[in-house]
């Protein structure tokens, strides 16, 4: 059965299926002049069914011809009419409709009227009455111009004027590019030629000077629509236009907008950071744009909060710089260069004020007539540039005013308006926000640097035994300051022992993590504890700092910092050229022969610290070095990249190190200079060291049977090598030493005695037994006929102490050389 339709029942009618271009031409008495085939889809009826016939056959449903004479002496009252109706479909059906109805005027004072379809959207739901919906139809400023098959204006309605400033009599009667000369009128009418080829709608956007508006351009967005006679052909082109000035600035804003987002800030730099923001205003804000920065924040020092003055602007230094063309510019400064602010300017007011400023016109603004008077030779270099308006904003963050923006317009006419500083402010926000992360950012990475360089040794020295040359190099200003160390420690026996290690991580824990680790390495390397074994301390070390750190952690309620270190400890020997290396989760050290073999030994590995894997997770190598061998400590950001993995990192640092004949420090420039151009992800850190063996006319040594006559034998050797050595003024004092440390030995060892006498930069006496038993030095009391042989040794020493050795141990003591002998 046929589904029927009352006719007093109207169907609202999707917004989405009402066609745009539903449009009726009508003339004075009513009758259909042109119609549309969007108007034919909706109602059903076509342009010869309605060309000729009365507006009334498809106007209203319900009230017949007196409702639709009314609605026609309200639209003659009133110059036009808007709201929602109903009308008939050609099937029967009724349909309520948004519809506006504009009068055109054409030659001899004609009228015709304009009926055409408009958004029913939110016009037409419940969230708005019906009042303030027609007020919003009747005022929206349509323009609406018909012209003929040949382009020539027929019929326009009053709003048009509005548009661009062209009176009706002079519009009538000629074509468009009559009245806008120009690409613009070309283009347009290309358009309307096509609407009356294929009779598609089409929208096209141009832009005008209002009358109402002569300072700034406006973009206006036209419809255009094939009208057709009874016959069905083209009849009239009608365009539609409409002023989208502020929806496209707005659409221009959120694109500068969503770029800055991409575009500030990429780095940490704050001078990066302002060249950024100059880049990105220009053109799309303004054709200058400076940035000039305070000039303590680009070394990382907060500037005075704002309101607080102490006499006189502060000092800017340029920090950006971009324009449409440099050249007309012709600034007295460059970027870092640092630029004084006169203190009755508009600029040192928004320093101490913190608040914008718009010139419009820099010819009509008073408030630069002090400045100006001050330095008249600037501001005519100013005016000859053709700079008219201008914006100044300050770049504020936690009250404080960190610089200032400066936008100038020369090539583009229009004076800066108030949505323009809106948006300029809007950007220097953007750009404030990621210049004070830099710069919070710089100043914790200096605090970690300072603190750092502070905790490395000042000078490292290898004595008799290496020649040293050591580089640091902190990461980038990405990824801040690590937690690299290396060192060189003086052992008793002439020895040392050579260290570098990597904390895990970056900033300031790092760094403080570090110097602890550092500490705890020294004392460690002090007890002459092999390299295995101190490891396995210094590894129980950073697992108790964990534990610290987890017990702090639960009494804040914060998430634990965890410490997590590799290293790589070795001793060299320059008696015996020996030197024992152990390390813990770090790159082997490279060797390289005195002919510029480089060789990286094969040796375990280890567990990086903090895993509490104890003695049996390290484990120490030995190898023997010739004279003259260097060897190349090393963290791993000084071979490893995002881009070359560890072993290809190795291999470039070893043909590097191969050529011979150089010496350590041009060796250590030439390593760190041919790094990747590429900004360091982790510190890199370098300790090269050159091998040296002290020469047997040095080195004195004895076996001595465990008996009490072998005291005697040991001062008896003891002074006769002194005074050839010409140590004479040591004689007694030494031959004193050995004596306590022989006769300690036979008392309390049960093998063989061997003395040694080491002659460096300091003169080592050393007593080697098979006994295990470390000394320790008591306070022996009155009556005690005990205890004061170690006692008197250190009153008399420089330094002493004791070392275990595969048998035994070694306790030795140390004198200063006499100046004639060290001359």
């Amino acid at each position: 059965m046929r589904e029927t339709h009352q006719p007093g029942l109207a169907q609202p009618v999707n917004p989405s299926e009402a066609p745009d271009a539903a449009i009726a031409m009508l003339d004075a008495e009513g009758t259909v002049v042109g119609w549309t085939q969007a108007a034919e889809q909706l109602v059903g009826y076509s342009a010869g069914e309605m060309v000729g016939r009365p507006a009334a056959h498809v106007l209203p449903c319900s009230g017949g011809a007196l409702q639709a004479a009314a609605l026609a002496e309200q639209c003659r009252a009133q110059g036009g009419w808007s709201g929602t109706t109903t009308v008939r479909h050609r099937d029967g059906h009724a349909l309520t409709l948004a519809l506006r109805v504009s009068l055109l005027r054409g030659e001899s004072e004609s009228l015709r009227w304009l009926v055409f379809v408009t958004g029913i959207g939110a016009l037409s739901s419940g969230a708005m009455d019906g009042s303030l919906r027609e007020s919003l139809l009747a005022h929206a400023p349509i323009g609406i111009v018909v012209r003929d098959p040949q382009l020539r204006c027929t019929w326009v309605n009053d709003a048009m004027e509005l548009h661009d400033g062209i009176p009706r009599d002079r519009r009538l009667g000629g074509r468009l590019k009559d009245t806008l000369p120009g690409f613009e009128a070309e283009a347009l009418e290309v358009v309307m030629r096509h609407v009356l080829e294929s009779g598609i709608t089409m929208v096209h956007e141009y832009r005008a000077w209002p009358p109402t508006d002569r300072r700034r351009e406006h973009v206006y967005s036209a419809s255009f629509f094939c009208l057709q006679n009874a016959d069905g052909r083209p009849w009239a082109v009608c365009s539609m236009s409409v002023d989208v000035t502020g929806n496209r600035r707005a659409r221009e804003r959120l694109a500068i907008l969503s770029e800055a987002g991409t575009r500030i800030g990429s780095t940490l730099d704050v001078m990066q950071t302002s060249q950024e923001l100059a880049e990105l205003t220009v053109p799309l804000l303004a054709d200058h744009a400076l940035v000039d920065l305070v000039e303590s924040v680009p070394f990382a020092l907060e500037p005075a909060r704002i309101g607080v003055a102490n006499g006189r602007a502060p000092a800017l230094r340029r920090a950006g710089l971009a324009s449409v063309d440099l050249g007309v510019l012709e600034l007295p400064w460059v970027r870092e260069e640092v630029i004084n602010v006169h203190p009755a300017s508009p600029f040192a007011a928004a320093l101490h004020t913190g608040r914008s400023h718009l010139v419009p016109s820099l010819d009509a603004d008073t408030q630069l007539s002090p400045w100006v008077d001050h330095d008249p030779a600037r501001a005519q270099q100013v005016r000859d540039s053709g700079v008219h308006s201008l914006m100044v904003v300050p770049i504020r963050a936690r009250r404080c005013v960190l610089g200032l923006a400066l936008f100038g317009r020369s090539e583009e006419p229009t004076p800066f308006q108030e949505d323009d500083l809106l948006l300029a402010e809007e950007l220097v926000t953007r750009a404030a926000l990621s210049l004070d992360n830099a710069l919070q950012y710089a100043r914790e990475r200096a605090a970690a640097l300072t603190l750092q360089r502070d905790l490395l040794p000042h000078r490292v020295r290898g004595g008799a035994a290496v020649e040293v040359a050591s580089r640091y190099v902190p990461a980038d200003t990405d990824h801040g300051v690590g937690g690299d160390w290396f060192d060189v420690i003086e052992l008793s026996g002439a020895r040392v022992a050579l260290v570098v290690g990597d904390v895990v991580g970056h900033g300031i824990h790092a760094a403080a993590t570090m110097g602890r680790l550092r500490t705890a390495l020294r004392t460690l390397a002090h007890l002459d504890l092999p390299p295995e074994q101190l490891l396995a301390h210094l590894d129980d070390t950073v697992l108790r700092l964990n534990e610290e750190s987890e017990e702090d952690a639960d009494d804040l309620g914060v998430v634990p910092s965890v410490v997590g270190a590799t290293c790589l400890y070795a001793v060299y020997d320059p008696v015996t050229r020996r030197c024992t290396m152990a390390r813990a989760g770090h790159p082997p050290p490279a060797i390289i022969d005195p002919r510029g073999g480089v060789t990286f030994p094969d040796m375990p590995a280890g567990a990086p610290l903090g895993l509490g894997l104890g003695a049996l997770a390290f484990e120490s190598v030995e190898r023997e070095l010739p004279e003259g061998s260097v060897l190349a400590l090393y963290t791993d950001g000084l071979v490893e990249s995002r881009d070359d993995d560890l072993d290809a990192g190795m291999r470039r640092l070893g043909a590097l190190l191969a050529p011979s004949g150089r010496s350590l420090e041009d060796l250590c420039s030439e390593v760190v200079e041919t790094l990747p151009a590429r900004t360091h992800f982790d510190d890199v850190t370098l300790l090269l060291v050159r091998t040296r063996g002290l020469q047997a006319a040095w080195v004195a040594s004895w076996d001595l049977p465990n008996e009490l006559t072998a005291v005697r034998t040991a001062r008896h050797l003891t002074g006769r090598q002194l005074r050839a050595w010409g140590m004479d003024q040591l004689v007694g004092t030494v031959e004193l030493i050995v004596s306590e440390l022989v006769t300690n030995a036979v008392r309390y060892g049960g093998g063989p005695i061997r003395l040694r006498l080491l002659q460096h930069s300091i003169l080592t006496c050393e007593v080697t037994d098979t006994s295990t038993s470390q000394p320790h030095p008591r306070h022996p009391r009155t009556l005690d006929e005990d205890g004061r042989g170690l006692m008197l040794v250190a009153q008399l020493s420089r330094r002493w102490g004791s070392r275990s050795v595969s048998g035994g141990k070694v306790v030795w003591s140390e004198q200063n050389l006499p100046a004639a002998t060290i001359a």
